[in-house]
């Protein structure tokens, strides 16, 4: 097969949006923070990119996307450095190499990046930065193989993971978790209201995020075909439906719409659709942007009964959102739709219904174990969390010896 043009451009677009999701990412969290910590948590995603990029042309996509190393649970080295990653075109694909390895490099910058929402307002910069260089080498390497490449486990074993809902979302939202446990909660949590300190900046982040999600979701057909519009269409309608969902239960439930309500609703919407967005049609899209919005909003609450300080809900909207994409894609795939996967649970696929279970478990349990030994190791060694007084000061200052807004007469 001849390389594509059209192809080519579609999947290095793709590209671009899925990096431009990493700076929105940072605002839309950044306007959920307090007003003394909205640079920490903008340089600890930005700063992602870097860490991420080093390693991923260096060793990450060798080990995800080189031949299987044996079991299907890490590639070999014959890509380190990108050698041989020259350009030439990809099996089964009318794009370069290069190409789709630029692509998946920034799947693998936001994905630890998203754990940084759960972490916010009281982790050391230094700590974030060999957390997360620990973790994409150990964590998000060996579980994008098992998914994304064809020889690893997941994928052999008949799971599927369109765009990442195993390998981004549940991987990311398990670590989150895990590292929440190990930091303990900020202070003030659940003694005081802890508001976020500018909503504009939430909704403008969530707008960045939703926009590049077309090149996240539908770049992920790895051409520009009907499987490509498929994925861009559902995920469209699947945002839309949630935040809806979501402000419906908030309204019901709380009283009052909020706009961070809708931010987060078409998030939730988003992340659910991941893993199905190319496997799925339309309606089954309007299912699962219902049952995300409604689902994660009552999740989000968990953190309060069950005392664990996720400050900007990713267990609750991508770990939780994800479980449940993938889930419902093992009921509503359609064949029909993809020839890449079977039919789901609605529609006669129970076999394959089961294979998805069994990946969210495995998906869930590795990430969750690894991340707590990860963050117990970086916090006895270097420590993980400020100190009392640096956190009463803001990480801004404390940190990073800046301030976001400078207030003059």
């Amino acid at each position: 097969m001849q390389i594509n043009a059209g192809d080519t451009a579609w999947v290095l677009i793709g590209a671009a949006l899925v990096l431009f999701m990493t700076p929105g990412l940072a605002l839309f969290y950044g306007g959920m923070v307090r007003a003394k910590n909205v640079l920490n948590m903008l340089m600890a995603n930005i700063f992602t990119i870097t860490i991420v990029t080093i390693l991923w042309v260096i060793v990450g996509y060798t080990l995800v996307f080189a031949p299987d190393a044996g079991g299907g649970i890490i590639g070999k080295l014959d890509f380190a450095g990108l050698r041989h990653v020259d350009g030439a075109v990809l099996a089964g694909t009318a794009i370069p190499d290069r190409a789709f390895m630029a692509f998946q490099m920034m799947f693998a910058i936001i994905t630890p990046a998203l754990i940084t929402g759960a972490i916010a307002e009281r982790t050391k910069f230094s700590a974030w930065i060999v957390f997360a260089t620990l973790w994409s080498l150990l964590v998000y390497a060996p579980v994008a193989h098992w998914a994304f490449a064809a020889d690893g486990w997941i994928y052999r074993m008949g799971a599927r993971d369109f765009a990442g809902g195993l390998v981004v979302h549940i991987n990311a939202g398990a670590a989150a978790l895990a590292c929440v446990l190990v930091l303990g909660p900020r202070r003030g949590f659940r003694r005081e209201i802890i508001r976020p300190h500018n909503l504009t900046l939430t909704l403008l982040g969530a707008g960045i995020l939703w926009f590049g999600w077309f090149g996240f979701n539908a770049g992920s057909a790895l051409g520009a075909n009907a499987i490509a519009a498929n994925a861009f269409t559902t995920t469209q309608i699947a945002a839309s439906v949630a935040a809806g969902a979501w402000i419906a239960a908030e309204w019901w439930r709380l009283g009052k719409p909020t706009t961070l309500g809708a931010a987060s609703g078409a998030v939730a919407g988003l992340v659910a659709i991941t893993p199905a967005a190319g496997f799925v049609g339309p309606v089954a899209a309007i299912v699962i942007g219902i049952a995300a919005g409604v689902v994660c909003f009552f999740a989000v609450g968990l953190k309060f009964r069950l005392n664990y300080d996720d400050s900007l809900d990713v267990v609750g909207v991508h770990m939780v959102g994800g479980i449940l994409g993938s889930v419902l894609l093992g009921a509503l795939a359609q064949r029909s739709i993809n020839t890449a996967v079977p039919d789901g649970l609605v529609f006669g696929g129970a076999a394959f219904f089961g294979k998805q279970i069994i990946a969210v478990l495995a998906v869930f349990a590795y990430s969750f174990v690894v991340s707590y030994l990860l963050a117990r190791l970086v916090h006895a060694t270097i420590g993980m969390r400020v100190s009392d007084e640096a956190e009463v000061t803001g990480l801004d200052l404390s940190q990073h010896e800046e301030s976001a807004y400078i207030l003059t007469d």
